[in-house]
């Protein structure tokens, strides 16, 4: 017997796999404040479900290209009339509304709708471990390799300029991650909660860390635990593991909220 044929085996890899992405990604998110864009991202991957199994495509790329268009979309429509905040819910809000209403139209297609909304890691195969563990990677070694660039364009836009840094062009590198980060995570926590998991472990971990680094680290091991606990509460309790990896996470947020209010206390 193999050690991937037990299906819990696969789903803790692949919520491991998608955890180690999404946190230190979603650090950025947080201090970019770009929470929303998140949001905008993922439910554009709806579309990008309906897309590919109209072309027949695998479901991988359509997603991909159709978050990287909508992160696009967003970024050439933003300051033109409206605030940021107005454009990214009316992207988010109605990419999702199209993509449900292009996948209830593809003829003889019988889809799941609530595997992609709320994942279904339960049913991770091989291929999709590969997928996700492939992504995951390719997004890590991305923010190995602009670590330095995408902190100082964050921290200081001029100063990124003045060092000859393109604060665009790393704009580029963090949507592409984000995109890369959605389109593996469909199968582990679905395209409504995939913002979550990018958003909670790094305020999580954000009370804590005395380094960005750190930061990554912890946000990285609070996505770990969550969704190993996730699995397993799912498990005993027969509860839907997407939600309930997300629920994990929201109350180990609490926790640490709560042990940083204390930690502040004290030092009064």
């Amino acid at each position: 017997m193999s050690f991937l044929d037990s299906f819990l085996i696969r789903a803790a890899l692949a919520g491991l796999g998608v955890a180690l992405a999404a946190g230190p990604l979603g650090c950025f998110v947080v201090w970019r404040r770009m929470a929303y864009f998140g949001d905008a991202t993922a439910h554009a991957a709806i579309l990008g479900v309906a897309l590919s199994l109209a072309f027949e495509v695998p479901i991988l790329g359509g997603v991909l290209l159709c978050c990287l268009a909508m992160a696009a979309a967003v970024t050439a429509l933003t300051g033109r009339g409206h605030s940021s905040d107005t454009i990214l819910g009316v992207a988010a809000h109605s990419a999702l509304a199209f993509g449900l209403v292009a996948v209830s139209m593809i003829p003889g297609a019988r889809v799941d709708l609530s595997a992609y909304l709320f994942g279904d890691i339960l049913a991770v195969g091989r291929g999709d471990l590969a997928v996700i563990w492939g992504g995951g990677a390719l997004v890590l070694a991305l923010l190995w390799w602009r670590w330095s660039a995408l902190l100082t364009t964050t921290l200081n836009a001029d100063l990124a300029r003045a060092s000859g840094m393109d604060p665009e062009r790393e704009q580029r590198y963090l949507t592409f991650a984000l995109a890369l980060v959605v389109a593996v995570a469909i199968k582990v926590v679905g395209v409504l909660l995939i913002a979550a998991l990018l958003l909670i472990p790094a305020a999580a971990a954000r009370p804590f860390a005395r380094t960005p680094e750190r930061m990554a680290l912890l946000a990285a091991a609070v996505g770990g635990l969550a969704s190993l606990g996730g699995l397993r509460l799912s498990f005993l309790a027969d509860t839907p593991a997407g939600p309930t990896i997300v629920a994990t996470a929201a109350a180990i947020f609490a926790l640490a909220a709560s042990l940083s209010g204390f930690r502040r206390k004290v030092a009064r």
